[in-house]
């Protein structure tokens, strides 16, 4: 990636999919070049969360919402200390933020932090265009990285695909580090931040749990040094077959029968240490806007998704696996896509969403709850 963070309001852009398709707009951020996934979001709040989302790593967003920037940027709301998406485009950026939170306008905090952006093109076009052929790579080029087309179209496919890739310890803490319980504490958790964001310890330290953060390369030993009554494993970016290390780390939590919840990320790697195959969605899940239904209440949540992979696991039948008897939880009603596993046998279970949804919705923050049960249950 190359980047200037002059001129970016005049500079001419381009955004070149691997497909061949190209849209030409104006920079948006910084000026310069940057590749990656093409993927959409739906939300029409919460940009500044996405923005710093770890498991948007290595991917260009796609905003639907037409008019993108109008509560500018504060310092409140990240979840992670930097942006993490390659790149990202929007229709029409707020001329003038306004909010009395505001610090700094979108702009400028993409520019700041180098994030190549484009704005002025027509993000309905491109979401139906993903949404016919599926996530691709992408790349955006502005002002003096603008080549003829063809030549841009020839470094996108050179690019890496996310298929294959191995992201979750670029995104991760290198040093443990300590969320303290909110009130008395309760519980001790250790979380595998294989790309975590800061919203997810703050949640269980609402409930009284003290939490330690460990690195997505933790062993099991340093896993249980913590002396952990559960283990949570986090959202991360990446192709879930690659994570071998995570899903031996969770299968030695699951033989000890520790109580565990994974989200995202987690939700995949226990599909893995169960035994079951992952796979990636045409186009993936990403917005505040997805219809979940918990199948053990029949109840349907509108949940926040960040997830271009899914579980493999069937749907309608109960699965004997090395730890017991396993099932699928939550299912996405717009696709049938798996969004929950269980174990029946052991206290263990993930969805694929985010039940911490810092800019909403909120109705899957039961699950933290269930969470404190199971470790209620086991302590009794």
């Amino acid at each position: 990636m190359t980047i200037s963070t002059r001129g970016a309001a005049k500079a001419p852009a381009v955004l070149v999919l691997e497909d061949g398709r190209a849209f030409r707009g104006r920079a948006y951020g910084a000026v310069g070049e940057t590749f990656g996934e093409a993927v959409f979001s739906t939300g029409m709040t919460g940009y500044q969360e996405t923005l710093t989302d770890p498991s948007y790593h290595r991917q260009v967003v796609v905003m639907t919402a037409p008019h993108v920037g109008n509560t500018g940027v504060n310092d409140e709301d990240p979840e992670s200390k930097q942006i993490w998406v390659a790149g990202y485009v929007v229709r029409d950026p707020a001329r003038v933020p306004s909010n009395w939170r505001s610090r700094r306008s979108l702009d400028e905090e993409l520019a700041s932090q180098g994030v190549v952006g484009i704005s002025g093109i027509d993000t309905r076009a491109l979401t139906r265009h993903l949404r016919e052929r599926g996530a691709m790579r992408v790349g955006i080029f502005s002002g003096n990285a603008i080549a003829d087309e063809g030549t841009l179209l020839a470094r996108v496919r050179q690019a890496p695909e996310m298929n294959g890739a191995d992201l979750s310890a670029e995104v991760a803490t290198k040093e443990t580090y300590v969320v303290p319980a909110i009130g008395t504490k309760k519980f001790t958790v250790a979380a595998i931040d294989l790309g975590i964001k800061g919203m997810t310890p703050h949640r269980l330290a609402e409930r009284g749990i003290e939490v330690h953060v460990l690195p997505a390369t933790a062993t099991l030993d340093e896993v249980y040094a913590v002396q952990p009554d559960g283990v949570f494993f986090s959202n991360g970016p990446g192709d879930p077959s690659t994570a071998d290390h995570p899903v031996s780390v969770m299968r030695g939590v699951l033989e000890r029968k520790t109580p565990l919840f994974g989200i995202c990320f987690g939700n995949q790697i226990l599909g893995r240490a169960l035994g079951f195959g992952t796979y990636k969605l045409k186009y993936g899940h990403r917005g505040i806007n997805q219809p979940v239904q918990d199948r053990s209440t029949g109840k349907v949540e509108v949940t926040a998704h960040n997830h271009g992979f899914a579980v493999d696991a069937p749907l309608d039948k109960v699965s004997d696996t090395a730890y017991g008897r396993a099932e699928v939880s939550h299912v996405c009603l717009n696709d049938q896509v798996v969004e929950g596993l269980q174990l029946l046998d052991r206290p263990a279970f993930s969805v694929q969403y985010h039940p911490e949804a810092a800019a909403g919705p909120h109705d899957a923050a039961y699950l933290f709850d269930r969470f404190v049960s199971l470790m209620e249950g086991q302590r009794a």
